[in-house]
């Protein structure tokens, strides 16, 4: 099945989840963003804490 059948067969199943990040302090839903925020939320990266913990380890 593609995608999109995918979603449809189980459209009546989900339901909305609304994603909240921190921003300057405090915690925000992301769809409450600007274009520009929205933008910069995107560009950002995430690190996993076991990789980083592993290269201090070998430094």
């Amino acid at each position: 099945m593609r995608t999109n059948e995918i979603l449809q067969a189980s459209k009546t199943k989900r339901t909305k989840c609304i994603v909240y990040t921190r921003v300057m302090g405090y915690h925000r839903p992301i769809e409450s963003f600007n274009i520009g925020k929205v933008g910069e939320h995107r560009q950002r990266t995430y690190f996993i804490e076991n990789e980083t913990c592993l290269e201090k380890a070998h430094l």
